[in-house]
């Protein structure tokens, strides 16, 4: 009876396992893994140009003090070694930032905000269980149009203000205190019998609807305002007001 436990346990993990390779295929997740990529032909090209920029320096202070004095075969030997020094530390450290999942900066504009965030949650996706990608996947899905939203509406904006909040300190910091838990704990239940796991996707379903609820907001705002105008070019120079 066991064995045949066993296998079926197995069976659904595999099923369950194919799924979720067939939905990453497709929908919010492969839109998340397209924006990452983005990203990080940017930040690809921004290592590039700061590599060149580096390297250019050193040799025209190479050339430049050959000017005034000859700097020798050690002199060349120096800066091609502090070239090739410098281009390494300026490639491990933008490898290193495009691997390691980073919260983002407080201090970000709003547009900017969304983007680290968003990058954030897709390098932290594979970590998690598969109910809490699923709920990953659903925040990555409403932050298009909530970066679009932001990047109008000042910092200082009391929705502005709590989206941030969320985006950059409370959830980053339930995903990285989920992370330090030993995966031997994340099944053990607490005082209100529920795993840490379920903790997880609960905080992760609760700051997708107060994300939702903010782009809404902000939406419904946006179509008072149109209707106002609306409204007064109509008063204004309806077709009454015309004729008159």
């Amino acid at each position: 009876m066991t064995e045949v436990t066993d296998k079926v346990e197995r069976a659904i993990a595999r099923f369950e396992r194919i799924n979720r390779q067939i939905d990453e295929r497709r929908g919010p997740a492969r839109d998340a893994a397209r924006r990452e990529r983005a990203r990080l032909n940017s930040g690809l090209g921004r290592t590039a140009a700061t590599v060149a920029m580096v390297v250019g320096a050193v040799w025209l202070g190479a050339i430049i003090i050959g000017f005034i004095q000859p700097i020798g075969m050690f002199g060349f030997l120096a800066a091609l070694v502090l070239s090739v020094a410098a281009a390494g530390v300026l490639i491990a450290r933008g490898k290193h930032q495009a691997i390691a999942p980073r919260a983002p900066s407080t201090d970000l504009p709003n547009a900017a905000l969304v983007e680290q965030f968003d990058s954030y949650l897709y390098r932290a996706r594979t970590a998690l269980p598969a109910p809490a990608q699923a709920q990953i996947d659903a925040l990555s899905a409403i932050l298009p149009p909530l970066k679009e939203t932001l990047a109008r509406i000042d910092t200082l904006d009391p929705n502005a203000q709590d989206a941030r909040r969320l985006m950059s300190i409370h959830l980053p910091g339930l995903v990285d205190r989920y992370l330090h838990v030993p995966a031997a704990y994340r099944q053990e239940q607490d005082g209100e019998g529920k795993t840490v796991d379920e903790r997880l996707v609960e905080g992760l379903s609760a700051a997708r609807q107060a994300l939702s609820d903010t782009a809404g907001q902000l939406a419904r705002a946006d179509v008072a305002a149109l209707e106002t105008q609306g409204r007064f070019i109509q008063s204004r120079y309806g077709e009454e007001r015309i004729e008159s």
